[in-house]
This record gives C-alpha cells, sequence and structure tokens, in this order.
C-alpha cells in the first residue's frame, strides 16, 4: 500500500494524482516548487520502477514541466531526484525565474520557507485547472 513518507507530508500541500504519482506543491511561497511522488510502496530509486512505469513518471514529469512553464512563465524548469534527505522516490519539478530568492543556484536547502497563505493555494490550484484536464484528479486539501 501507497503511503507517503512523514517529511513530505509535513512540508508539502496536496494538489492531486496523475495516473501513477501523487502532485505536491512544496509549502515555500518563494518558488513554484512542485513535487511527483509515484504511489508505488517501497520505491526509492528510478530504477525500481517497472518500465511502464518509469514511462509514465517521465510523461508526467515532462507533461507537468511543460505546462507549470507555460502557466508560471519560467525562465527555467529544474528537475530532479535527490531522495537524499527522503528516501521515498519523487521527482522535483521546479519553477525558475531570474531573480528568484535563490537565483541561480538551487532552491534546496535555502533558508527562509515562507508558507502559502489559503488564498495563494487557491491561486496556484486554479492556475494548475487552467492546464492540467482529463490527466489528471484534483483533490481539495
Amino acid at each position: 500500500m501507497f503511503v507517503l513518507d512523514p517529511r513530505l507530508q509535513q512540508d508539502t500541500l496536496p494538489m492531486g494524482d496523475f495516473p501513477l504519482s501523487r502532485l505536491l506543491l512544496m509549502n515555500d511561497a518563494r518558488f513554484p516548487w512542485f513535487i511527483l511522488v509515484p504511489r508505488r510502496e517501497n520505491a526509492s530509486e528510478v530504477f525500481e520502477l517497472s518500465q511502464d512505469d518509469r514511462r509514465a513518471l517521465w510523461l508526467e514529469t515532462t507533461l507537468l514541466s511543460e505546462r507549470l512553464s507555460t502557466v508560471f512563465e519560467a525562465d527555467k524548469m529544474n528537475v530532479a531526484t535527490l531522495g537524499n534527505v527522503v528516501a521515498q522516490l519523487h521527482m522535483h519539478v521546479i519553477v525558475r525565474r531570474q531573480g528568484d530568492a535563490a537565483w541561480p543556484a538551487p532552491v534546496w536547502g535555502r533558508p527562509g520557507a515562507q508558507p502559502y497563505e489559503q488564498q495563494a493555494v487557491g491561486v496556484v490550484r486554479e492556475k494548475l485547472r487552467s492546464v492540467l484536464t482529463s490527466e489528471f484528479t484534483f483533490v481539495e486539501g
């Protein structure tokens, strides 16, 4: 049974589900920072997924990156799996803009996270609703 890592539960807001992955919003309003977590038990590395799941994860990552880039007007998209703090397999998909709070450095490990206010989360959800359609199921959080 799929269970979300407690650290991811603590640090993120649930947005919904693709066919394979749960989509989370990192609770740091400084960056449009999303995380895809394949709903597969005990997966910590991409190579541990089946070939079909690896393909699905890459398709979901690519689709999400493309759509976020447009709706959030990205200068650059950062896509990565690290897993040094949270072992559960998860893919970071981060919208970067020149002049953001970490530019041009990576966003991880930056002190001073600014949690989203409820209204701002609503704005993010509406942006997602405008670009994620039949392939995505929203959850209200």
